[in-house]
């Protein structure tokens, strides 16, 4: 199976290929790398389920308007022939697990979800996939601890992603917020700038991203946030980064959104 076209480099061009598209002499098998630069992969897909998780550092991976957070507590499930895209910055080690459609068809352990999902990286499910890198690994100790994978695999509370709008209306706000998630402009402020009414951007907003204004500029700061947290910065650094008033208020901010605390992500 051809994972990549162009194996290293800053930029990584890949090929698009439909589930179960290619033969594969695996039920699950396990990569990694340190990145060293900077690196970007072009829109592909795979004809194999992706698990992905880092070990070190954090990286995003979009699937149309859609932008993931992964860190070495949140990973990505990636069912096959999911079209996305992807970005890791110097120092990412990544780590990526790829199931074949036959691993899944032939066990009676939970199947998983059938769309891209946020899933929580808890200590028994770093070993489980640690195990499944094993290439030495017997087939049967193969097989068992897939199912055991899939088991403990569940989509996480709190869904790290973020809904990028794309109407005229909404691009300023987007783009402004996502290049400066403290910027302090509420929704009147913006309804005044945009010249339309803070009802109408509200309703953009729910009808595009699912979120109304204040919960839409939440999530993008909680998704910064979570990378500068997988990086290893300070809550204090943190919260002023994303423009609250205090540790504290960022902390009872994150709680509201993801129902856990920051340095829980922390590994």
């Amino acid at each position: 199976m051809a994972l990549s076209t162009d194996p290293t480099g800053p930029y990584r061009r890949m090929p698009l290929q439909a589930a179960g598209s290619v033969s594969v002499d695996f039920t699950s098998v396990g990569i990694g790398e340190a990145l060293e630069t900077a690196t970007r992969w072009s829109e592909h897909s795979h004809p194999v389920h992706e698990l992905l998780w880092n070990d070190v550092g954090s990286s995003t991976l979009r699937v149309g308007p859609r932008t993931w957070t992964v860190t070495p507590t949140i990973g990505l499930w990636l069912p096959a022939g999911t079209v996305h895209t992807a970005e890791a910055p110097a120092g990412t080690v990544y780590r990526a697990t790829y199931f074949s459609l036959d691993s899944l068809s032939t066990t009676t352990a939970p199947q998983p979800p059938d769309e891209p999902s946020s899933v929580r990286i808890t200590g028994l499910l770093r070993e489980l996939l640690n195990r499944l890198s094993d290439q030495n690994l017997a087939p049967t100790s193969r097989r068992l601890t897939e199912a055991m994978v899939l088991d403990v695999l569940s989509p996480a509370p709190h869904q790290f992603l973020i809904h990028e709008p794309a109407t005229p209306l909404l691009r300023p706000i987007a783009d402004a917020l996502l290049q400066n998630p403290a910027d302090p402009r509420t929704l009147g402020d913006w309804a005044r700038e945009l010249t339309v009414s803070e009802r109408t951007i509200t309703r953009a907003f729910r009808a595009e991203t699912g979120l109304g204004f204040t919960r839409w500029v939440g999530a993008v700061r909680i998704q910064r946030a979570t990378s500068l947290l997988a990086d290893g910065e300070s809550l204090e650094d943190i919260a002023a980064a994303m423009g609250y008033r205090s540790p504290s208020a960022f902390g009872a901010a994150f709680r509201r959104h993801t129902g856990t605390t920051p340095s829980s992500l922390r590994r």
